[in-house]
């Protein structure tokens, strides 16, 4: 769909986060998007429909709650036919969790829906927002010569690097550079063109697709940290909840945890409960490999899945998503060992 001008049409949907901010002299405060050439001015330069949207109220980063997933959803869907892109500025802070649960959420997606945000607001002087919104925007534009979206996925653009959304991580709370996909590369990095990867870009079976959205999502996951001196009582509260349908746990090296008789009794226990259970590595590039080491085979043996080299957000998105769609926690296991949206290598 294009706008009835001729020109590509994009909107910006604005959640919340620092890109939007601007100093008014008295504090940070968000700026009127729709007037965003008025902030932006570079914008004008795109020879696009460029339109915007604002949440109300704005959310911070660090309150987002699926909630705020399923609204960001069920707007693309509503939007979806009038426009041929998406880019969603979001705060930093847990930008990877909504981007890999939105990956999750859209099915059939033929079209780009890019996140970005900034470490610095975008009236500052030295901000990183201009560059991640203008460069988001035009991934968000770009055709083949079909006419078809070069870049049909949840992605996160953020300093000249266009990352797969269920793939990135945030590393850096200060530089310019705050997300990296440590275990898959760019689908595309900007320098004076934006080089697209297109060799590792997911594109639909049929462009002619509909959307689907899912927005029933089961949020009953916790996340067991595995550290040095964790107390059995740590251990059983997480893994044995009452009303937890399926734990992440973050284990050292390539899926390794607790040997003694105490901790893997615990995990047996859970196992037996029919709790899924998810082994995803603490380490930040690497995978899982449970038949490496004993502890690791110990963890198999009780009945923990591996996550390959998934990331902990988007293994929390994952579970999200499949415990929302099945009420089979067989069936569930079984899909977290599937690559469905480029989550994790096979």
């Amino acid at each position: 769909m294009t706008s009835t001008n001729g020109k590509a049409a994009i909107l910006i949907i604005y959640t919340g986060g620092t890109i939007g901010m601007k100093d008014s002299g008295s504090g940070l405060v968000p700026f009127d998007f729709s007037n965003i050439p008025d902030e932006v001015p570079e914008l004008r330069k795109f020879d696009l429909k460029i339109d915007a949207c604002t949440f109300d109220p704005l959310i911070d980063s660090s309150d987002v709650e699926p909630s705020m997933w399923k609204e960001l959803a069920e707007r693309i869907k509503h939007e979806y036919d009038n426009y041929d892109g998406f880019v969603v500025l979001h705060g930093t802070d847990t930008m990877a969790y909504s981007a890999s649960a939105l990956s999750f959420m859209l099915d059939n997606l033929t079209k780009p829906v890019v996140f970005t945000g900034s470490q610095l607001p975008v009236g500052s002087l030295r901000t990183d927002g201009k560059e991640n919104l203008v460069s988001a925007i035009e991934v968000a534009a770009a055709k083949d010569a079909d006419g078809h979206a070069l870049v049909p996925e949840v992605t996160i653009y953020f300093n000249s690097q266009l990352l797969r959304g269920n793939r990135a991580t945030k590393v850096n709370s200060t530089a310019f550079d705050a997300f990296r996909s440590p275990n898959f590369p760019p689908l595309a990095e900007a320098g004076i063109d934006i080089r697209y990867q297109r060799n590792l870009i997911r594109y639909p079976s049929s462009f002619g697709a509909q959307l689907t959205v899912h927005t029933g999502l089961d949020t009953r996951v916790a996340i067991l940290k595995v550290h040095p001196g964790i107390t059995g009582q740590v251990a059983r509260n997480v893994l044995l909840g009452d009303g937890i349908r399926a734990v992440i746990i973050e284990t050292y090296g390539s899926g390794n945890a607790i040997s003694k008789p105490w901790f893997v009794n615990i995990v047996k226990e859970a196992a037996e409960q029919g709790k899924i259970l998810l082994n995803i590595t603490q380490c930040l590039a690497g995978d899982v490999n449970m038949n490496l080491y004993a502890t690791g085979k110990a963890l198999k043996d009780a009945g923990v899945v591996s996550g390959g080299d998934i990331t902990t957000e988007s293994g929390l998105g994952k579970l999200f998503y499949l415990m929302g769609e099945y009420s089979d926690n067989e069936k569930v296991k079984a899909l977290l060992a599937e690559n469905l949206k480029g989550e994790i290598s096979k």
